[in-house]
């Protein structure tokens, strides 16, 4: 029918078949802009291959793995996020618990089943499936997937996870269940991202809340220059990474 929109052909893939060139992923005049593959299958190495190439899986229940590569990209320019005051006040106060703790891939596997359960806006379920969350345990194990993470009286209570090759850093999902935890967990991964001359932070596709906090759209091309650079540094020691609450407060540049 007259404005429906036209898929062209799709690459299916079996565990021997590499990824097609990102260039022949579909467009914005298809009905899924930046699809570009879908089966194979979710080992590690298949994934660091798509990272490596700006290609990312997503999919949800019944579907089979479908992997992406959008343009143009949301990228959040570490040096660019938007402390808001608000946040940083959140930050002040919690900070005068002795109990909260800002630190990294203590609880990788909480994190991201609290990002699988938690409810999201005008979608019924989740995609992150329990494929994917066992895909990314295997990745954490591996020493490629990590989570940040915001500690209240002893309990878990907000975190996101991340995919890390050299300097080269993929944001997946975050949760919280207390006012600001994931954002207080998003500036204390720009904190050390910051410290360890991390440039940029993948955010894969464009939401309203990504460019409150100061995320941009980048054309593929220079999104995959840049993270091709990148890929080539020292990671950090996530794990020996701990933040003070009052001292990331600081960064607040926002009002």
């Amino acid at each position: 029918m007259s404005g429906e929109p036209l898929n062209p052909y799709l690459q299916w893939l079996d565990s021997e078949t590499p990824f097609p060139s990102v260039t022949t992923a579909w467009g914005p005049e298809t009905g899924a802009p930046g699809l570009l593959a879908a089966g194979g299958d979710l080992h590690i190495e298949r994934l660091i291959s798509a990272y490596s190439q700006g290609i990312f899986p997503w999919f949800g229940p019944g579907q089979p793995v479908l992997w992406w590569s959008p343009t143009p990209r949301m990228v959040l320019q570490t040096s660019q996020f938007r402390m808001r005051r608000s946040l940083a006040k959140t930050l002040q106060r919690h900070h005068l618990n002795p109990s909260f703790t800002l630190c990294f891939d203590r609880a990788f596997d909480q994190v991201i089943e609290g990002c699988a359960n938690a409810p999201r806006k005008q979608q019924a379920g989740t995609w992150i499936v329990p494929s994917m969350v066992q895909t990314y345990q295997r990745l954490h194990r591996a020493g490629y997937a990590h989570s940040a993470e915001v500690w209240l009286d002893g309990q878990l209570v907000a975190g996101l996870y991340f995919v890390c090759l050299g300097k080269a850093v993929f944001g997946e999902s975050m949760f919280t269940r207390i006012s600001d935890g994931s954002k207080m967990a998003l500036s204390a991964l720009v904190q050390v991202c910051l410290s360890h001359g991390i440039e940029q932070i993948d955010c894969q596709q464009n939401t309203p809340h990504l460019a409150t906090l100061g995320a941009t759209e980048m054309e593929r091309s220079d999104f995959l220059t840049r993270m091709a650079q990148h890929r080539l540094g020292t990671s950090p020691d996530w794990r020996a990474q701990v933040l003070d609450g009052f001292s990331l407060a600081q960064m607040a540049t926002a009002p």
